[in-house]
């Protein structure tokens, strides 16, 4: 499978008064086209660090950070905007929704962002919550949702782009197990479809549902290894 994401050497440090905290040291690591990788490590691990820098958030201090043959370096925020639309679907803990808008606009609106008309907009917007099982929930808004409800529609707005690389962060992290198991069952469907995703987690079950974990602690991969997948749908009846 073709390389889409190559870190080589990637340090970062931030300055905490007269002092430089180094979070990542020196971190080499590849993800190919269609992993579903899950990241772990203890808060301070580096490892929001590390999302930031591939969700292009961030920048390292030195190394470097290949996107699918794209090298990330030096991009202004309009070039990094424009990159993130291409590339990039992003999935976090708490949502991120926009509460004055329905589960229809909120999916639609990276498409806004790409300068696509409304209508185009909408029936691909549409497409998707009907993948996330959510097409009959398009006009409610999203304090009338429960947790997986507003989690399936942030990952319904994630993928609407189509991007090559999906990252979500703690994306289980506000949810009960139920709601943890069929959100990551829809995760897996997602990733069976080829799909390249990096899943950050502090939860083991949520980790072994993934194809690979990586270990990071105190800012270096101490492990990395291919597991035996664990089939969300075992658990959800």
């Amino acid at each position: 499978m073709p390389t889409m994401i190559e870190i080589k050497d990637l340090h970062k440090s931030y300055q905490m008064g007269s002092n430089a905290l180094h979070v990542l040291k020196g971190l080499n690591f590849n993800v190919e086209e269609g992993e579903l990788v899950a990241i772990m490590g203890s808060s301070g691990s580096g490892k929001s660090t590390l999302l930031n820098i591939l969700g292009m958030l961030d920048v390292s201090d030195s190394g470097e950070y290949i996107l699918d043959g794209v090298p990330i370096k030096n991009l202004n925020e309009t070039k990094a905007a424009q990159y993130r639309n291409k590339f990039l679907g992003f999935i976090f803990q708490s949502f991120n929704l926009i509460n004055y808008k329905t589960a229809l606009e909120n999916v639609a609106l990276p498409l806004y962002y790409q300068g696509m008309g409304r209508k185009v907009r909408q029936e691909k917007a549409l497409k998707y919550l009907e993948q996330v099982g959510l097409k009959e929930w398009s006009h409610h808004l999203p304090n009338e949702l429960s947790g997986g409800q507003k989690q399936r529609v942030a990952i319904a707005r994630a993928m609407v782009g189509e991007p090559k690389v999906l990252l979500a962060d703690e994306l289980t992290g506000a949810l009960d197990s139920i709601t943890s198991y069929e959100v990551m069952e829809l995760l897996q469907k997602i990733n069976d479809q080829g799909n390249t995703i990096l899943v950050v987690t502090h939860e083991d079950d949520i980790a072994h549902m993934c194809k690979r974990i990586v270990h990071l602690r105190d800012g270096i991969i101490v492990k990395d290894e291919k597991i035996k997948q664990v089939r969300a749908s075992e658990y959800v009846q």
